[in-house]
């Protein structure tokens, strides 16, 4: 096979209009948030051009060269990227979450089973795959349905905030739990509830793990039109086995074609 040439910068303009990272296409409102998840079936929520995947913080940016200031307090994109944030979580439209690599995303809820399929835990083995600390906070909400960190913290008797925090992120990433809202007075504190309770259709569709990293390629395809040697495989934390095979199968469908090894082009 003769291996394509595909410029960078053609890359990167097909990513500018994608991840809305123009002037023009920049958002300033919880449902332009929304309608970008919709659209690219995920991304980052503050992350800046440094990560080279979407997020908030680029879009409202709406440029390339979106990097993180140094008192991210007083800078207006981040202060507005933070308040989207919270307002699109609280909202419960999309899927908000610490999840794969331990980085907050928003994930459209069509593809919240294919997420769930890789990462999340079967609950006939959560007793065995997570933490006694983690199996605690799941018993109290499964009772109470929702509640802020620090009654957590009573309710399971667990003393230690840095203990609570690494159960509720590993709780996060197995798709158990998720944020319902954030409180800033009289001190800051997120409000939990279960994953199943915001989006029980999506949680409860069952999808075998080839076809899930399979529908994952797509949308990482089509959010970045072509995708270099590794970049998938490192985005989302796969093997690059299992990212090969799934581009494969994307390949063989029509859906994409290979430029050369490791570099597939979605086909327009």
């Amino acid at each position: 096979m003769s291996k394509i040439i595909i410029s960078t910068e053609e890359i990167e303009s097909f990513r500018d209009k994608r991840w809305r990272r123009e002037e023009i296409l920049k958002i300033e409102t919880a449902p332009e948030v929304e309608a970008m998840v919709e659209d690219l079936g995920f991304c980052l929520a503050l992350t800046d051009a440094r990560t080279n995947l979407p997020s908030v913080y680029i879009a409202v940016c709406g440029r390339r060269d979106a990097y993180s200031p140094k008192n991210v307090q007083k800078d207006y994109e981040m202060s507005l990227a933070w308040t989207l944030k919270d307002e699109v979580m609280m909202r419960g439209k999309v899927y908000y979450s610490k999840l794969c690599k331990g980085r907050a995303m928003f994930v459209a809820p069509r593809l919240i089973p294919y997420f769930n399929a890789i990462w999340g835990v079967p609950k006939n083995r959560e007793k065995t795959i997570l933490s006694g600390s983690a199996n605690k906070i799941l018993e109290v909400l499964r009772k109470e349905w929702e509640m802020g960190t620090a009654d957590l913290r009573l309710e399971t008797e667990i003393k230690s905030r840095p203990r609570i925090t690494k159960a509720l992120d590993k709780l996060q990433r197995a798709m158990k739990v998720v944020p319902l809202e954030v409180l800033y007075q009289p001190r800051f504190t997120y409000i939990w509830t279960l994953a199943e309770a915001r989006f029980p259709k999506e949680l409860s569709k069952k999808v075998v793990r080839a076809e899930a990293v399979k529908e994952l390629a797509r949308a990482f395809l089509q959010m970045c039109g072509t995708t270099t040697r590794g970049e998938f495989a490192k985005a989302l934390g796969l093997t690059r086995k299992e990212a090969g095979k799934a581009n494969h199968a994307l390949v063989k469908e029509g859906f994409a074609e290979r430029l050369s090894v490791g570099v597939y082009k979605m086909k327009i």
